[in-house]
């Protein structure tokens, strides 16, 4: 499902600004999970919450989905998919350096060096294979690519705080963020009626990449006796992903494209890898 994502969002794209693509996926994405908690019997758990932790969740809807998405959307209006999709990939690499600035845990030498092989991936994609200049093709839609795993980090971080149940915290945030998106286009340029193609591109996003697949990824995450076995098939997305885009999109995808979303892959699993090991034989907190 999120493998599909991306080539959702360009089609989408081709008839809807980003604003109005996270307006409609967005609402989509809340009206879902909602339903999800009605089916599941499970709304009156929304009344049970404190004013404090509905403050708490307007603040994470304020990073997800509304500045988060606003960030993603823009980058994938001013990027090739394959760039945007490979580069916004840099989120669990990004969550490692937070970790180390927020949560004060310690960063060893062979985590470091798979980092580093992660950013020379992502190098690759942005000068598109032209190392002798490491020049980027699209410097401002690179760094809202790059950006945005920055954010989707920060969201991920202050989620973990929150020890409230998934679904539930999570269709309040999509409900302000909602709010947040419709406020500014409603105070701002207005809203325009979408053309049915983006409409349905849209309610297809906010079906596959932020309401559904997220609950299906949780009870995925339950009956697995290996949460981490099943975390790790999510790195076959983005190469999915690059065959999508390139048989729904017709993007042609470089080969700069393929290395350095390798690279990105690489790290992050060498990463993860060493952390395990450094887990089973020490009790230090290391990332």
């Amino acid at each position: 499902m999120w493998s599909t994502v991306a080539s959702a969002f360009k089609l989408s794209l081709r008839h809807l600004d980003y604003l109005h693509l996270l307006l409609f996926s967005s609402g989509t994405a809340f009206i879902t999970l909602w339903a999800i908690l009605a089916f599941q019997g499970r709304l009156s758990v929304l009344l049970t919450y404190s004013k404090r932790q509905y403050l708490y969740s307007a603040f994470l809807g304020f990073l997800n989905p509304f500045l988060y998405y606003i960030v993603l959307f823009k980058a994938y209006s001013l990027l090739p998919a394959q760039e945007a999709l490979s580069l916004n990939y840099t989120w669990p690499l990004v969550l490692v350096l937070l970790s180390v600035l927020i949560l004060k845990q310690k960063l060893a030498l062979g985590g470091l060096a798979a980092l580093l092989v992660s950013f020379l991936g992502v190098i690759v994609i942005g000068a598109r294979g032209d190392l002798d200049s490491l020049g980027f093709s699209d410097p401002y839609g690179a760094s809202l690519a790059v950006g945005s795993s920055l954010i989707w980090a920060s969201f991920w971080i202050f989620n973990l705080k929150d020890e409230r149940e998934e679904v539930a915290k999570l269709s309040i945030s999509f409900g302000f963020g909602f709010l947040y998106v419709l406020a500014v286009l409603g105070f701002g340029a207005g809203i325009e009626r979408p053309s049915l193609p983006g409409l349905g591109a849209a309610i297809y996003s906010g079906l596959f990449e932020m309401g559904l697949t997220f609950v299906v990824w949780l009870r995925a995450l339950r009956l697995s006796a290996s949460a981490a076995g099943v975390s790790n098939l999510v790195f076959l997305s983005p190469f999915i992903s690059l065959f999508l885009v390139q048989l729904i999109v017709g993007e042609r995808i470089l080969l700069s494209t393929l290395v350095g979303l390798s690279l990105i892959v690489t790290g992050i699993l060498a990463h993860k890898e060493l952390a395990r090991r450094r887990g089973s034989g020490s009790s230090g907190k290391q990332v």
